[in-house]
Formats: C-alpha cells, sequence, structure tokens
C-alpha cells in the first residue's frame, strides 16, 4: 500500500491544526508556512477533512481551521480515509458481500489478504492524534513560543 500526498500532507496538516488550534483558529497560510504545503493544496485537502466531519473553518478576519472534534477522538485512520478512502492494499471480493467472489469458497488467499488488510486497519485506528501532536511538541520544543512572539510583531 501507498500513500499519496494528500494522506500525508493531510495528517501533517492535521497534527499541525490540532497542535495550533487549540486557542483560536489557524489560518491555511500558517499552516503552508510551517508545513511546506501549498496553500492551494491545503484548501482541497481541507475541504474534504470538512466533508469527513474531521474540521470546521470559521470565517470572518481571525478565522480559520479547528477540529470539529476532540484531539483524542480523532485517529489516523479517520484521516487517511477521509483523503484517501479505502486502505485496502488487496482488495478481495470475498470479503465484500456486494461484489461478490465466484472463488471465495476455495480461495485460500483471501486469509492473507484480510490479516494484511485488518492488521493495517488497527494499527491506523489505534493512532490517535494526540499522540502525534504530543510527539510534534517533543520533536520541535517551543514552536509555540515562536509562533505567539511572531503574531505580535
Amino acid at each position: 500500500m501507498k500513500l499519496s500526498t494528500k494522506g500525508r500532507y493531510g495528517l501533517r496538516a492535521l497534527v499541525d491544526l490540532a497542535r495550533y488550534s487549540e486557542e483560536e483558529p489557524v489560518s491555511i497560510s500558517s499552516i503552508s508556512a510551517r508545513e511546506d504545503i501549498s496553500e492551494g493544496y491545503l484548501e482541497q485537502l481541507m475541504a474534504l477533512l470538512k466533508k469527513a466531519g474531521l474540521v470546521k473553518s470559521i470565517r470572518g478576519a481571525a478565522g480559520g481551521y479547528v477540529l470539529a472534534r476532540p484531539v483524542g477522538q480523532i485517529s489516523v485512520g479517520d484521516v487517511l480515509r477521509a483523503l484517501e478512502g479505502k486502505l485496502e492494499p488487496a482488495e478481495c471480493a470475498a470479503y465484500h458481500p456486494d461484489e461478490g467472489c465466484q472463488a471465495a469458497d476455495s480461495c485460500v488467499t483471501k486469509y492473507v489478504w484480510k490479516k494484511i488488510n485488518d492488521s493495517i486497519n488497527d494499527t491506523v485506528n489505534g493512532i490517535m492524534l494526540d499522540a502525534l501532536v504530543e510527539q510534534s511538541r517533543q520533536l520541535r520544543p517551543g514552536e509555540e513560543e515562536k509562533e505567539k512572539a511572531c503574531s505580535r510583531k
């Protein structure tokens, strides 16, 4: 399974948003500057995340984006599925009743695909956004203070 830039950049953007939106909405331009992702692309990603109910937009001069749910209730799986769709590296019709599979009864490889798919989903569903925010604070300490100092000038 290979994630596109939608999944990779979108997750980075959401971690940034979670880290900086605790006190006020975060602008696309500030996420863009910190994460080095184009504003146009971020707008597209935020639209997908908003549609999935993960972020809310706030209009006005002090507007921007905030999380739609508490940071501890958003999993990496929620984010990646919102941006990438299904996270199945191997689609097996045997596990999708609406698609059907003629070989489902005698196919032994379906167990391999199911185990891989379940492992991926279990992993991404078990990593919550708050854990990534904490990791971000440890890897890049003091950024909140720098950000506040820059905005006061």
